[in-house]
Order: C-alpha cells, then sequence, then structure tokens
C-alpha cells in the first residue's frame, strides 16, 4: 500500500493525522503536492447531502471565535462532529498570519469530535482559502458532518464565502444597529440567519437595540437563500443562551433546503463555479510563465510605454498563437 493509499483510508476512517497531511497537501504551492492533493480529493470526492456547510462571518471584535466554540461545543452534544476551517488574514507585506484560532477555541480543540484548521487568507478573494473547498471535501470524507467556515471580517467580497458553503451567517455586536450604514448592504441581504451576539450582562439593552435595528432591515431586504425568509436571533457565548435556537433554525433551512431541492442546486451551482475558478487561476499562472515577453509588458506598463488594455491584448494574442 502506497503512502497515498494509506493516508486515504486513513481518512476514511478518521484518522486525524491523515486528515491533516492531506490538508498540508492541499495547501502546499509545490507541484508535486498538488498533483497528490488533487489525486487524493478524486478518491475521496462523494457527495454527502446529510453535511451541513455554514459560513460565519463579522467584522473584527463581534465574538466570531467565543462563538464558534460555543456553539461548536452545543452542536457536538446534539451528536454531530464538527470542523472548523478558520481563515486568518495575511499581512499583504509579509504574507504572514498569526493563525491563533486554535488557542482562542481551546475548549473546542480538546474536543475528539471536533477539528480545528487555521489557515492563512494569502490574500484570497474575500477571506476565503483558495484551497477551502477541497479541504470540505477532506473533513467531509473524514466523517465530520457539520462544517463552520469562518471568514476574516465584513467586507465587499466576503461573498466568496457563499459560494462554498449552503447558509450564510452573520455575527453582528451589540450596538451594532448604530452601525448598519456602515456594513456593506450586500453581505446583510445574503445572509440566511443574523446573530446578535454577547446578550449578556450589561450587554443586555444594547444586544435588544441591535436585534430590533437589524430585525427591521431585514424586513426591507430581499430574502438570501430561495424561499427562506432571513432570522435574527440574539446568543450569548458565555452562558449558550440562544445557541439551541441558532441551531434549530440551522437544521430548518437545511431541511427545507433539502426537500425543496435548492440544496443540491445550489451545490451544484457551487461546483461549476469551482471549475472556472480553477480554469482562471490556472490559466492566468500559465500566461505569466508563457514567454519573456510578459515580463518586457509588465516593464512598459510600470514606465508608461504602453497602455495596461494594449499589453493585455498582446499578451492574449501571444498566448493564443
Amino acid at each position: 500500500m502506497t503512502n497515498s493509499e494509506r493516508m486515504i483510508e486513513g481518512i476514511s476512517e478518521g484518522n486525524r493525522r491523515a486528515l491533516g497531511r492531506l490538508i498540508t497537501l492541499i495547501e502546499s504551492t509545490r507541484i508535486d503536492h498538488r498533483e497528490a492533493a488533487m489525486d487524493a480529493i478524486n478518491q475521496l470526492h462523494k457527495p454527502k447531502k446529510n453535511t451541513v456547510r455554514i459560513g460565519i462571518s463579522g467584522v473584527p471584535g463581534v465574538g466570531k471565535s467565543s462563538f464558534i466554540e460555543a456553539f461548536g461545543l452545543h452542536v457536538i452534544e446534539q451528536g454531530h462532529r464538527v470542523a472548523v476551517l478558520a481563515v486568518d488574514p495575511s499581512s499583504p507585506k509579509t504574507g504572514g498570519s498569526i493563525l491563533g484560532d486554535k488557542t482562542r477555541m481551546e475548549q473546542l480543540a480538546r474536543n475528539p469530535d471536533a477539528f480545528i484548521r487555521p489557515t492563512p487568507s494569502a490574500g484570497s478573494l474575500g477571506g476565503v482559502a483558495r484551497r477551502t473547498r477541497e479541504t470540505i471535501i477532506a473533513v467531509e470524507a473524514a466523517s465530520f458532518d457539520v462544517v463552520l467556515v469562518e471568514t476574516v471580517g465584513v467586507g465587499q467580497s466576503e461573498y466568496a464565502v457563499a459560494d462554498l458553503v449552503d447558509m450564510f451567517v452573520l455575527l453582528v455586536a451589540p450596538g451594532g444597529g448604530d452601525d448598519l450604514q456602515g456594513i456593506k448592504k450586500g453581505i446583510v441581504e445574503m445572509a440566511d440567519l443574523v446573530v446578535v451576539t454577547k446578550c449578556d450582562g450589561d450587554l443586555i439593552p444594547a444586544a435588544n437595540r441591535a436585534f430590533q435595528d437589524y430585525r427591521s432591515a431585514l424586513h426591507m431586504l430581499n430574502p438570501g437563500s430561495s424561499g427562506w425568509i432571513p432570522k435574527i436571533l440574539k446568543t450569548s457565548a458565555h452562558s449558550a443562551e440562544g445557541l439551541d435556537e441558532v441551531w434549530s433554525a440551522i437544521t430548518e433551512f437545511h431541511k427545507m433546503m433539502g426537500e425543496t431541492g435548492a440544496l443540491d442546486a445550489k451545490r451544484a451551482d457551487q461546483a461549476t463555479s469551482w471549475m472556472w475558478d480553477e480554469v482562471t487561476s490556472t490559466l492566468l499562472k500559465r500566461i505569466k510563465t508563457a514567454s519573456v515577453q510578459v515580463r518586457d509588458l509588465e516593464a512598459a506598463v510600470r514606465n508608461g510605454d504602453i497602455t495596461p488594455s494594449e499589453a493585455a491584448q498582446r499578451i492574449l494574442s501571444d498566448f493564443e498563437r
């Protein structure tokens, strides 16, 4: 049995070490690692309708890690296995990232039915790592049936998470209603569920105001997914209040989407989008390394000797030839 076969067998049996090795290959940029990862994903890729994929976003400081830890432990108590794919922001200068999610979710990280994998965003659109799609396939093959994708934060490109998950959950903090105009309308409009966090202690009055503000805002926006009316709930990671209501809303959403066929249609659209993303990224790499002319044209554009549009047309024409 080859190392690859042992790794795939280990993942199918829920072996964490094997799963970690595959995700390392998925995240690698080495050609041999990418080939090994693609081969493994092709063998493990089997549609699993019973899995739940949830995207979780919110502005920095909203308490995403605290919520995910408390929520993950609650879901595990319901008999599920939870994988958390936490995408850390990468420095635009050094490319480094903190990758501290395991320390922020220490209790969840120690649970045998949980798997936490922090991944550097590396400048990927919307804070979602480019290989997160493949990682989702890997953790589902290892029998984790609830996958939480934590994104970097809320921004104009954060909608990218919608191409990865079944349900989009937006976390807002007490007093967040006052900042409603500062949050992109598109993000709120895409939310299938809005959750007001930190609803405990002295923050309860502010949480109630945020709840009312966002409930009013949701009435003015279109539903995030076909046939589903977005909900807004209040939670406290500290006291665990409201977590059961959040899980009930998620299971209700997933059941409805499954019964109407909307879930199959959504995942089919996501698979097609994945295909074209791969085509785009692969072509871009090949074009950049296709000829010396590319580097010469880059220099000419930097010097102002040629317009970017003209340079682009020359590169594409040369690549076609």
